[in-house]
């Protein structure tokens, strides 16, 4: 019943996939909702948008006990207590009563949700065949659940109401959660053969791969969250002159995550063809630009530039992903992402705060100015990573025994 031989990689992908679409939709619904919530609850977007802060430092903070206990105890459960716990908490949302009770429901979604992250994203690597494109693809299903969350949530909002936005896809994650715990059993990794690490630098050079990561996951980490959790409110300001309709705003939201998630699949490709720096580097130097153009855009105009920008922001995050992904042995893998998505995470959580001051302070104007400046960041990483050393094919190493 619970033999390793039923976890064929293809399968154990796509609940991995599932659970990343999951991750995303349910962290971002709070966005998309919060303009019908407002009303319904008396309360102004700025001083509702900061309920979400704490379970966005969960989100982060979470993720360090998540890696260990993945790494040390089980990914494979680790990602049913991920289903079962972020389902409720969804559910959780929809039943509030007080600001106090939805900041702690936020929370819940939050930690529950950190545990996707590093321990999914160190799963999906130890199945993965060809790492940059089965990271692009785990990545397409990631800004799916980003373009879904803005589309269903608006819809759903629209005609029954804020709190069936969170109920209804808690009960569906419970589901895929029971699914999840009949068909795919607990991973034994001793004496298997895994992945090794794929990609190598001079040992003197490593300082140089640790700084641009932390670098760029600050500032692509930051500038990703603050963006998708303003756009909806972005958007129902700046394309007033062509729709007011919360329901037609999330599907062009929706349209424009879908750019995003083609660009991922596309640079994981890019990714098994060309070194990190050659790929990361041109990358980088699209957001800053775009931020500051859009920062006086409005209908069409506004519609191009965040297509450019959602574009830019997560082909960043898959070469993060595939960096850690390529330069990290098995058994440490779940710690490494860990670390990245404390890191990363915490950054974003710090980010829902400062879009609320950014926007008090001048608007949108201000708020995606500022973004423009730390995206900036992101182009001084590129040109600090250090060149790869010749390689031979992947290579596969036997796990020693616990």
């Amino acid at each position: 019943m619970n033999s390793p031989s039923r976890n064929r990689p293809s399968r154990v992908i796509g609940f991995v996939n599932a659970a990343h679409f999951i991750d995303h939709y349910a962290m971002l619904i709070f966005a998309a909702a919060v303009i019908i919530m407002g009303p319904a609850l008396g309360m102004a977007y700025a001083d509702l948008l900061p309920y979400a802060t704490p379970g966005f430092i969960a989100f982060g903070a979470g993720a360090l006990a998540t890696g260990w206990l993945g790494d040390r105890w089980s990914r494979r459960h680790m990602m049913l207590i991920f289903y079962l716990g972020i389902g409720l908490s969804m559910i959780s949302v929809g039943l509030v009563q007080t600001p106090w009770q939805l900041g702690a429901a936020l929370f819940a979604i939050g930690l529950f949700a950190s545990i996707y992250h590093p321990v999914g994203t160190a799963m999906l690597v130890s199945y993965a065949d060809r790492l940059g494109r089965d990271m692009g693809l785990n990545g397409v299903f990631g800004n799916l659940g980003v373009a879904s969350s803005a589309l269903v949530t608006g819809v759903v909002g629209q005609y029954f109401g804020w709190r069936f936005a969170f109920i209804v896809p808690g009960v569906i994650t419970i589901g895929i959660g029971v699914a999840f715990a009949m068909l795919v059993a607990h991973e034994d990794r001793r004496g298997s053969k895994q992945a090794a690490a794929q990609a190598r630098v001079a040992r003197e050079q490593m300082w140089r791969v640790v700084l641009a990561l932390l670098l760029v996951v600050i500032a692509i980490s930051t500038t990703f969250n603050a963006i998708t959790v303003a756009l909806p409110k972005l958007f129902a300001e700046r394309l007033a002159g062509l729709t007011q309709s919360p329901a037609l705003l999330g599907v062009i939201a929706a349209g424009v995550y879908v750019f995003g998630a083609m660009t991922q699949y596309t640079i994981g490709r890019l990714l098994d063809r060309h070194t990190l720096k050659a790929v990361a580097l041109p990358l980088s130097l699209v957001l800053a630009p775009l931020l500051y153009l859009a920062a006086d855009a409005r209908d069409w105009a506004l519609i191009a530039a965040s297509i450019g920008i959602v574009m830019g922001a997560f082909g960043q995050v898959t070469v993060n992903d595939a960096m850690v992904g390529k330069y990290t042995a098995e058994e440490w893998r779940s710690r490494a992402y860990a670390v990245r998505y404390f890191v990363g995470f915490t950054a974003a959580g710090a980010s829902v705060g400062l879009v609320a001051w950014l926007y008090e302070r001048g608007g949108f104007v201000t708020m995606l100015q500022a973004f423009a400046a730390l995206a900036l960041v992101a182009i001084i990483a590129a040109l600090i990573l250090p060149p790869e050393l010749p390689a031979a094919r992947p290579a596969l190493r036997e796990v020693p025994a616990e």
